[in-house]
């Protein structure tokens, strides 16, 4: 066994004693179930991160994919082959109505992995319905209807999950424990970053919907637009739709800062931004920053799209016995405190601290190797579903790091003006901003 394998199974496996946790290479081959005992799940949302999970839960011989429902049914096929495949030829059932799958009574569980103008009022209907819920991250569109979502889990006791996959890594809590113990000193700045290289995408006219795809569905709770090619496929450009990258991705960069920090409610929050690259149709910035005030720190957040020589935490990087280039991680959190700097990638990058260079060459204090996280996540999410406990990346927490994005964008919008929050109400001091706290619903797609 070589000393990387070594280090991250007995630091795990003694962290796992302690916590509680579930740390198994294959999930399948130990938590196998009868037939009649298998989670029974409904997956909505197919392309993309949909695809995977589907394929990934039906992988679990203690799950079953009993439904794939997606308002285009041009995927039905592909999707259902792909799913059927994995889980000894069984198909599970396509619909494009997703609410056929919470009639069933026999469905235990919902996946969802849609645009995130749906992810909310999609959550909310699952809970309705007594299903527990698995939601893609961003949580929510705006402010209010996070809030609504983890009313509704709280209403009908449901396990309401967000795939904030860093909450139920090995290597993050290691990393946590570190931190909790002392060892990094005070903490007083967090430097979170999401960076890459995205070209805009290309204006497109409005077009005819093309066939079998709801596309009054597929809108939903957001305003009803005529069919453009760029909303269904860059809907993540789009105000209505969405947050931007920073919703998207910086997420999950966001929400493991707060987590590993413990970090509640900002006091204040201060953006500036623009978009640079003003050739096509995105709406969204390419180049921001914000910074957020705490009681005891002060974390910022720093978005760049236009760096393409920043990188994807990569699977040699999460399989091997290697860490990212941290100054070229295009997704990494760091964590200043008075006694060293510790650096954590997203996504099973792991993590290393280092103190004050030794002539001119780092000083390494400690280090902990990630693996890919999905596993972990999905193990937790099962788990959750079985004991009736909350996950480490319940609902509340993932509202409380989706205000983050919220309030920045919130604050980009407004031209950059600094916003106070109030942890009680979660609402902030602009009355301009207040109009992006909630939206206007249509019929019946209405989150109340």
């Amino acid at each position: 066994m070589d000393r990387r394998n070594f280090f991250c199974r007995s630091k795990a496996a003694s962290l796992g004693v302690a916590a509680g946790l579930t740390i198994l290479p294959n999930a399948a081959s130990v938590f196998g179930a009868p037939a009649n005992e298998r989670l029974s799940l409904a997956v909505v949302g197919l392309r993309n991160r949909g695809l995977v999970l589907a394929t990934a839960f039906a992988q679990r011989a203690d799950c079953r994919i009993a439904y794939l429902c997606d308002a285009d049914s041009n995927l039905k096929a592909s999707r259902t082959d792909s799913v059927a495949k994995v889980q000894g030829g069984v198909a599970p059932k396509f619909v494009q109505d997703f609410r056929k799958a919470l009639d069933d009574a026999s469905v235990d569980a919902v996946v969802i992995a849609t645009p995130d103008h749906w992810h909310c009022l999609a959550t909310i209907w699952a809970c309705e319905a007594k299903k527990d819920v698995f939601v893609t991250a961003p949580l929510s569109h705006n402010p209010w209807e996070g809030r609504r979502a983890v009313e509704a889990a709280r209403k009908h006791e449901r396990i309401v999950v967000a795939d904030l996959a860093c909450r139920s890594s090995s290597y993050g809590a290691i990393a946590k424990k570190y931190i909790d113990s002392g060892k990094l000193g005070k903490i007083h700045f967090c430097r979170v970053c999401e960076q890459s290289g995205q070209s805009n995408f290309p204006v497109l006219p409005a077009a005819a919907v093309p066939e079998g795809l709801d596309w009054n569905a597929w809108n939903g709770p957001a305003p009803q637009t005529p069919y453009n090619a760029n909303c269904q496929n860059n809907w993540h450009g789009y105000w209505q739709y969405s947050g931007g990258n920073t919703a998207v991705v910086g997420i999950h960069q966001l929400d493991l800062a707060r987590w590993l920090c413990g970090l509640d409610y900002p006091k204040s929050v201060t953006t500036r931004g623009t978009r640079f690259d003003t050739s096509g149709a995105n709406e969204t910035p390419d180049t921001m920053v914000s910074l957020f005030e705490f009681d005891r720190l002060l974390l910022s957040f720093e978005l760049t799209l236009t760096t393409p020589y920043m990188t994807r935490i990569s699977q040699a990087v999460r399989n091997g016995d290697v860490f990212p280039h941290w100054p070229q991680c295009g997704s990494r959190v760091e964590i200043y405190g008075s006694e060293g700097v510790m650096f954590v990638g997203a996504h099973g990058a792991g993590w290393q601290v280092f103190a004050r260079p030794r002539h001119e060459q780092a000083t390494l204090v400690e280090r902990g190797w990630g693996k890919p996280v999905d596993l972990e996540h999905q193990q937790s999410f099962v788990d959750s579903v079985r004991n009736r406990k909350r996950s480490s990346a319940d609902v509340e927490e993932a509202h409380r790091s989706t205000l983050l994005v919220h309030y920045a964008n919130m604050s980009y919008r407004t031209e950059g003006q600094k916003l106070q929050v109030d942890p009680k109400t979660e609402a902030v001091d602009s009355p301009e901003a207040m109009k992006l706290f909630s939206r206007s619903y249509r019929k019946p797609w209405v989150v109340g």
